[in-house]
C-alpha cells in the first residue's frame, strides 16, 4: 500500500480534497570546505529566527527578523550579507526558499504567511490565513504543497503549489490537527517546527507543548505521537529530516537531538546531541553538505543588539 501511495505523491494527487505530501524541496548535498566561516554575523537588533539555504552556485542563507520582519542574505563562503528586503512591520519567523527563487515566509501573529522574491526582495503574494489568536511559525515545501505550523491554534495551513505560478489567497486550505494531538492552553505555543517523514507519506510536526513529535496524516490532519521511548524533547523548535536522520532543535538547552527515524515516522532513536559554546538559544536549522547552520535567537539574554547563525558538523 505505502509503495503505491508514494507513486502517488510523486504525481501529486489529490485525496479527501487535499494534495499528498509529495517530494520535499531540500537543499542538494554540497561539500562544506573547512574555510566555510562557522559564525555568520546579522544586523544589530535583527531578532533572527528561521533560516533556508538557497539552491544557487553560490551558497546563501536567508534569514528572517522577528523585528519587523525584514529578510537578510548571506554568502556562507565569506559570511558577508545585507537586507534585501524590508519587513511589512510584522514578524518574520520560519522560511523556505524553493527552486523558482521565491521565499515562503510565516508572519507569527500576524496569521500570515507570504512569499517573497530571493532576488529582488518583493512580496509576491500575502496570504491571510487566519483572524484569531495565532502564531504562525514555521514552513515545510514539498513538491506540492507549501506547509505552515500554527502554534496557538490546533491546524496547519496548506498552499498548492506546481509549476511557476504562485497560488492565491482564496487557495489557503486549513487542516485541523485531531488524533492524539494536544493543544496548548490560550498564550502558550504547541505546533512549531515542521518536517516529512522518511518515506514520504506523511508529516513530523513539533509540539513544544507536549515535548513531542507527531505524526501527521496530510490527507485527515490525525496526529500520532512518535515513539521515542519515553525521551522527551523538551524546549523543541525547528526540524529538519535527512535522510532518515532527523534533527531537532531544542532551543534553550543549546543543543540539536539527532534522531534516527523509521520509515513512516512512527517511532525513532536518540542517537546523540550536537552542541557549540557559540549557541545562545538556537532556534532552526538549515543544511549545506555536512554542515548545520543555526541562527541563535537569544531568547534570554538581555542584550538584544547583536546577532549572529552559527555553522556545526553535522556528524
Amino acid at each position: 500500500m505505502h509503495t503505491h501511495f508514494r507513486k502517488l505523491v510523486r504525481v501529486g494527487v489529490a485525496v479527501a480534497g487535499l494534495a499528498l505530501l509529495g517530494p520535499v524541496a531540500v537543499p542538494p548535498v554540497a561539500s562544506s570546505a573547512p574555510s566555510l566561516p562557522d559564525r555568520i554575523d546579522l544586523p544589530d537588533g535583527f531578532l533572527p529566527e528561521g533560516i533556508s539555504i538557497g539552491r544557487d552556485a553560490v551558497p546563501v542563507a536567508y534569514f528572517g527578523s522577528r523585528a519587523d520582519g525584514d529578510l537578510y542574505r548571506a554568502d556562507l563562503r565569506t559570511g558577508e550579507g545585507e537586507v534585501f528586503s524590508q519587513g511589512p512591520g510584522t514578524a518574520s519567523v520560519g522560511l523556505k526558499v524553493d527552486r523558482a527563487g521565491r521565499i515562503f515566509v510565516a508572519g507569527g501573529p500576524s496569521g500570515t504567511g507570504r512569499a517573497v522574491d530571493a532576488a529582488t526582495g518583493e512580496i509576491l503574494a500575502s496570504y491571510p490565513f487566519t483572524t484569531g489568536e495565532s502564531f504562525v511559525n514555521d514552513v515545510l515545501l514539498t513538491g506540492v504543497a507549501a506547509w505552515f505550523t500554527d502554534s496557538r491554534q490546533a491546524q496547519l495551513y496548506r498552499l498548492p503549489r506546481g509549476g511557476d505560478g504562485l497560488p492565491a489567497p482564496a487557495d489557503v486550505e486549513r487542516l485541523p490537527l485531531t488524533g492524539e494531538w494536544v493543544q496548548a492552553p490560550a498564550g502558550t505555543n504547541s505546533a512549531n517546527g515542521i518536517a516529512p517523514t522518511p518515506d514520504g507519506d506523511a508529516l513530523i510536526v513539533m509540539n513544544s507543548f507536549e515535548a513531542a513529535l507527531f505524526r501527521v496524516d496530510p490527507a485527515t490532519g490525525v496526529a500520532t505521537r512518535v515513539d521515542l521511548g519515553g525521551v522527551p524533547m523538551t524546549n523543541g523548535d525547528g526540524l529538519l529530516l535527512v535522510g532518515n536522520t532527523l534533527y531537532v532543535v531544542q532551543n534553550r538547552l543549546n543543543r540539536v537531538a539527532v534522531i534516527g527515524l523509521d520509515a513512516r515516522g512512527t517511532s525513532g532513536v536518540v542517537t546523540g546531541h550536537l552542541t557549540s559554546d557559540d549557541f545562545n538559544v538556537p532556534t532552526t536549522v538549515a543544511r549545506l553538505g555536512e554542515s548545520l547552520y543555526l541562527p541563535n535567537a537569544k531568547f534570554d539574554d538581555p542584550d538584544q543588539t547583536e546577532f549572529w547563525a552559527t555553522r556545526i558538523d553535522r556528524r
